[in-house]
């Protein structure tokens, strides 16, 4: 992990891309271009039949550099930071400050990298590469560019990340969420996912960004005082819950067409963060609600739970407070009873 600082000071928190894997990216390049190479020698060869021998060699001098300097200056312009051996592999080429790679900058990249690979077959990229604490290579370094590694686990990606908090149940049963679009949605579920990998200034300045977009597309407002990241939890919850029971009776109606018993509704997933109290769409809770048992995250696949040395927060006093010992064994909340109410709602 390296600190990167975006173009609007914020500090976060990227995973660098690895030696290795970035090896077999340039390998699955420098494959592809090989392959280039052979058909535009056999191409330009051809030429000669009914050309001059200057307009062969201008030819070949243009492919090869076409292959060399333009195959990967093209692809990450067009496909901001990527080629295909960066796709297969899962990597981006990102600027220093977090934005997408330019042209100057992947033409500087392609060039350098023509001396690197090409001339002194990958050995001051290695050597850069390990003396460098980021793992850039000469090319990265002129260009001021970073390779990183932007490809999740399926279950980063696909777990659930959102959940109904208990208090807001009452609320978010009558939510109109036509308005909240698909955009601002992911949005705030990204958010939610790397919650705890943002420093917290941060994390409660974005979190108050999104969640004012979202209270401006959703109705009713939300209740006075809760704090954005339980509110976003809690649309998002109830959204997928919609979404849920919308897919549950397109499978029921197309069982039924075909004659067959329909089945029930999907069970919902277990949530990442388990919200004590009663179940999501009881009854309102009254008082100020109970802090939620956080269970340990998984290293390398970032869920809305907090980390083991979780420090300032809205849960700070239930979290670094002595418990006592569960009367019971531990239930599918993952941690003993709620001490109180948190802080900061």
């Amino acid at each position: 992990m390296a600190d990167l600082v975006t173009g609007e000071a914020v500090a976060l928190d990227i995973r660098v891309a690895r030696l290795a894997s970035r090896a077999c990216a340039v390998l699955l390049d420098l494959l592809l271009q090989l392959v280039l190479l052979n058909i535009v020698v056999y191409v330009t060869a051809m030429t000669s039949l009914v050309a001059d021998d200057a307009w062969t060699v201008g030819l070949t001098l243009l492919g090869v550099v076409a292959v060399i300097v333009g195959y990967p200056c093209a692809f990450e312009t067009l496909s901001r930071g990527r080629t295909l051996g960066k796709m297969a592999v899962g990597l981006r080429v990102v600027g220093d400050d977090g934005g997408p790679v330019r042209f100057r900058q992947a033409l500087v990249r392609a060039l350098a990298g023509f001396v690197e690979f090409w001339v002194f077959y990958g050995s001051p990229a290695l050597i850069t590469s390990f003396c460098n604490q980021r793992g850039k290579r000469l090319g990265d370094l002129f260009a001021g560019t970073i390779v990183i590694q932007e490809r999740v686990p399926a279950s980063a990606l696909l777990g659930p990340v959102a959940v109904m908090p208990p208090q807001l149940a009452w609320w978010a049963r009558n939510l109109e969420l036509s308005m909240l679009s698909d955009e601002l949605a992911m949005t705030a579920r990204q958010y939610l996912s790397r919650f705890w990998e943002l420093l917290p200034e941060v994390r409660d300045s974005l979190g108050q960004r999104i969640a004012s977009q979202v209270v401006a597309v959703v109705s009713p407002p939300p209740p006075p005082g809760v704090r954005p990241e339980i509110l976003l939890s809690a649309v998002l919850a109830e959204r997928r819950h919609r979404e849920e029971l919308r897919l549950a009776e397109r499978r029921a109606r197309r069982m039924r067409r075909f004659g067959l018993p329909a089945w029930g509704a999907a069970p919902a997933p277990v949530p990442a963060m388990a919200m004590a109290g009663p179940a999501p769409y009881g009854p309102p809770r009254q008082g100020p609600p109970a802090p939620p048992p956080f269970s340990a995250p998984q290293p390398g696949q970032p869920r809305f739970l907090p980390p083991n040395d979780y420090g300032a927060g809205p849960y700070q006093n239930v979290l670094n407070a002595p418990r006592p010992p569960a009367p019971y064994p531990a239930g599918p909340g993952g941690g003993p009873p709620p001490q109180g109410p948190p802080q900061g709602y």
